[in-house]
């Protein structure tokens, strides 16, 4: 998978800021990003960060037959992997350009240098030597993957413990770390590379730059030094043409860099040693920081417990006594949301109100004139019901939404007054009259 490109507005943005001296992350131009060295349980495991990059160094070893032509002399091997976790543009199984230059630059400034004394490594000489096996694995690219590696590898050296042995005759003879500790490797110089960025032709220039500053620089310098000053390896790519002011300019930065590097390292594996000699807790876990967030923080108060029975004794005897004391608090209502072990839940049920409906039709007696006017044709929600006795109004109402209209007594009895079939019981009432005289 190929790595998204910039697009013309992020590329004019980086050097128009770098024009400015200025960097996306804050820092100045000859400004190294934070570098933290964390190692593992075991000797020679370890994980520099350098800014967000991260690489992880394990070393490993094993008694091989030496080279026919250095009989004398161990075995040194490099090798570092890009893979996809780090990047999407890394494909995995595949070496890549960028991949085959780094494995190289490693070897020149680490194994070419003689930074390790390889005649320690002959066990004897001829038939068994060490082979010393260094495994870089970049975890996280954010650009300025050498100085993180050539960092990872120097530490991880200088970390390791190979396990010691003993030769009587032809016999050679492996010890455990429990029976005889391990031996440490012996290291002359610590050489590091300090990575240059430049731009617009050599214009402006970089300390350790990123992943968005790698894609718009035009150059890159990588110097690889020790803190005596001496110069291990250098290399220039990019095919930018650099001055000889330049290349003393940057030697200069890169014995200050070295210099602060070397000091660190050195630090941490004193710290390691130290806490690994008190039987303190070790490893990547307890390198990681904890990050707790709490909601509240109270600052601490003494407290004196010397009469606290007393005072609770006291307490108590001044409290009031609660009137009445349930074991559980229930409501017994029906219908209604019910506290603890309440009873079956009465919502929906519609028989008790149509129960009520009919026991309000049967009250009502045929001989009473009754008229009935519905607000609404299509919900019939809404009724009103007047009686002719002592001319009262009585309003029935189911609904609380819609409005409900009041008729007056008068009104009502004339519209009563006025319905055929009074008209009729009239007629029928007086033919009777009529016959019984």
């Amino acid at each position: 998978m190929k790595e998204t490109p910039l697009s013309n507005c992020e590329k004019r943005f980086l050097l128009r800021a770098i024009e400015e001296r200025k960097r996306l992350d804050g820092r100045q131009c000859y400004d190294y990003r934070n570098l933290r060295i964390s190692f593992g349980t075991d000797y020679g495991c370890c994980i520099v960060e350098l800014g967000k990059t991260r690489v992880l160094g394990q070393v490993s070893c094993e008694l091989v037959a030496p080279k026919p032509n250095r009989a004398t002399e161990g075995i040194l091997f490099f090798n570092l992997e890009l893979s996809p976790m780090a990047s999407p543009a890394f494909e995995p199984g595949r070496q890549s350009e960028l991949l085959i230059k780094l494995n190289r630059l490693l070897e020149r400034c680490l194994r070419n240098s003689k930074c390790i004394d390889t005649e320690s490594l002959c066990v004897v000489a001829g038939e068994k030597v060490w082979q010393i096996r260094v495994d870089l694995h970049l975890l996280n690219h954010n650009g300025n993957i050498i100085d993180a590696a050539s960092i990872a590898a120097i530490v991880a050296l200088c970390h390791f413990r190979r396990p010691d042995v003993s030769v009587q005759g032809e016999e050679v003879t492996l010890y455990t770390p429990e029976e005889r500790d391990p031996v440490p490797l012996s290291i002359h110089h610590m050489p590091i590379c300090v990575s240059f960025a430049f731009f617009q032709q050599g214009t402006y220039l970089l300390v350790d730059p990123s992943e968005q500053e790698e894609r718009v620089m035009d150059g890159l310098l990588v110097i690889a030094m020790n803190k005596h000053r001496e110069i291990c390896t250098i290399q220039s790519s990019g095919g930018i043409m650099l001055l000889k002011d330049q290349v003393l300019r940057c030697s200069k930065i890169t014995g200050v860099k070295v210099a602060e590097i070397t000091e660190l390292i050195q630090k941490a594996l004193e710290n390691d040693q130290k806490v690994r000699k008190e039987g303190g807790k070790f490893g990547f876990a307890e390198s990681i920081p904890s990050q707790k967030i709490t909601a509240f923080k109270i600052d601490q108060a003494p407290i004196d417990t010397n009469d606290v029975q007393e005072q609770a004794e006291e307490i108590i005897s001044n409290a009031f006594p609660p009137s009445e004391v349930l074991a559980k608090p229930i409501l017994w209502a029906s219908g209604t949301a019910q506290i603890g072990e309440g009873q079956e839940s009465s919502w929906g049920d519609f028989e008790e109100s149509e129960k009520e409906e009919e026991e309000d039709e049967d009250e009502v007696t045929p001989d009473e004139p009754i008229t009935v006017e519905d607000q609404s044709m299509e919900t019939g929600d809404t009724g009103v019901r007047t009686r002719n006795q002592k001319d009262e109004t009585i309003v029935l109402s189911d609904s609380e939404e819609e409005d409900v209209v009041i008729l007056e007594p008068e009104i009502a009895l004339s519209r009563t007054e006025s319905s055929p079939k009074q008209d009729i019981n009239k007629k029928t009432a007086g033919k009777k009259k009529k016959k019984a005289v």
